[in-house]
């Protein structure tokens, strides 16, 4: 590492924890670089770099400062919201800083590139730079396999509208399942059916006899960090629904939808076992943010003309410039690093999260098995608690909580769960909500 880049680092990690504070004045460019042994200009061009990235900022003739941060802002406790419903990325964790450099870089990069409709499949140089990264996932392809879409949600919609090789209609769901690929089934009167899934799995027996008897064309399914769940599947689970897919064709839609968030290096998708008969699904937004709109869909080959086809009639072409930029942030390295911090401060709130619900859970709800990585975790409430009025007087305690009544299919009785995100509470305020969420079912048992 250059030295600079040592000198970079350790400033911004000292803003960061707070060790330097909002407005506080920066060593001298002399002292730091008696400090790290360096040149004056040395210690220069690593504040003009901090300055670039708008952590700092200099005054001449007085030094440099650190920047204020939104965060540092004073906020009344009394307005503040207990937001456990939401799993879309912490706003205060957004690189937003990063990301303007990367766009500026892209610009200056591709030009009028960007300006004019793409390929339908992609940025062709971002594709050959997924093919690398998504190996990182025990996801190995080629770049010919995958199509950047608007988000997972775009690759769901032509997935579910084009016909499949194996000829059947129909989509096998688990329940609970995403709530607004239930509703795009039911708009488009696409024939759908679902499977119960629990902390502990799906029933691989009734899987199979889905599979055998009914017209199932794919079945889509999120093994890592189920969404409102939050569990995942073992690697038998897995390797078992791989199987039963090439015996009785039928393909798998794998939305791994959170994969940088996974702590476990032996942890493999169900596309790592039957990539031929297995759509893979990556969202790049639930990393860096939602407005960012860009996925990629790996396809075996008897699927990708048909794809391609029926995405180019959805809309010519994904944002070029968010393409561009995200190959700039990924090859920068600064995808990696973010993906670290990011992992690294869910994990901590879901260690929180589980402390807490195991010190006020007494007779009020069950925890199932702690969920450690992802965002998401459940609890099972009393099946004779009413669950929107339960939802309803939190809202006034300002908790929020999802109503999962929508993530199921109709014919699917909704269970009686309580999903609990920490994309949207700080570690500080996760006990405090919880106490007011145990406190609630307390009360309402009587």
């Amino acid at each position: 590492m250059h030295k600079y880049s040592h000198i970079f680092n350790d400033i911004e990690r000292q803003i960061e924890n707070g060790h330097i504070r909002s407005g506080q004045k920066l060593p001298s460019i002399r002292e730091l670089s008696i400090t790290y042994s360096c040149n004056k200009s040395t210690v220069i061009r690593a504040y003009t770099e901090l300055e670039k990235r708008h952590l700092i900022y200099s005054i001449p003739q007085s030094g440099y400062y650190a920047v204020q941060k939104r965060t540092d802002a004073f906020h009344p406790a009394e307005h503040l919201v207990y937001d456990f419903s939401s799993g879309a990325p912490d706003p205060e964790l957004f690189p937003y800083l990063d990301f303007k450099h990367c766009i500026n870089k892209a610009i200056d990069t591709y030009k009028n590139d960007l300006f004019v409709y793409g390929t339908p499949q992609g940025l062709p140089s971002l594709l050959k730079v997924l093919t690398k990264h998504l190996a990182n996932y025990q996801v190995f392809t080629n770049p010919s396999n995958i199509h950047v879409t608007s988000g997972v949600q775009q690759a769901l919609s032509v997935l579910a509208l084009m016909p499949f090789p194996n000829g059947k209609r129909g989509v096998l769901l688990e329940q609970p399942s995403y709530y607004l690929f239930i509703r795009l089934l039911e708009m488009y009167q696409i024939p759908a059916f679902g499977i119960t899934r629990t902390a502990s799995g799906i029933d691989l027996d009734e899987l199979e006899r889905i599979f055998r008897t009914e017209d199932i064309k794919f079945f889509y399914t999120m093994p890592r960090f189920h969404n409102p769940l939050g569990s995942s599947y073992s690697e038998q689970t897995k390797k078992a629904i791989a199987q039963l897919a090439k015996r009785y064709d039928v393909y798998i839609v794998e939305d791994d939808y959170l994969a940088d968030l996974e702590n476990d290096t032996k942890s493999d998708p169900i596309f790592a076992y039957a990539s031929n008969h297995v759509v893979y699904l990556k969202s790049y937004s639930k990393i860096l943010f939602p407005g960012l709109r860009v996925g990629a869909a790996v396809l075996p080959t008897d699927l990708t003309l048909t794809f391609s086809n029926y995405k180019k009639l959805s809309d010519i072409d994904s944002s070029m410039l968010s393409q561009a930029a995200l190959e700039i942030y990924i090859q920068s390295g600064m995808f990696e690093r973010r993906k670290r911090k990011i992992r690294d401060s869910y994990s901590r709130r879901l260690m929180h999260l589980n402390k807490s619900l195991l010190a006020n859970s007494d007779t009020a709800y069950l925890s199932p098995s702690e969920v450690t990585s992802g965002v998401y975790t459940h609890i099972i409430v009393p099946a004779h608690l009413h669950i929107p009025t339960l939802l309803d007087r939190l809202r006034k305690k300002r908790v929020t909580l999802q109503n999962l009544e929508d993530y199921y299919l109709p014919a699917f009785g909704a269970e009686h769960l309580l999903s609990l995100s920490v994309t949207q509470v700080s570690e500080e305020r996760i006990e405090a909500g919880v106490r007011l969420i145990a406190d609630e079912i307390k009360r309402m048992l009587g």
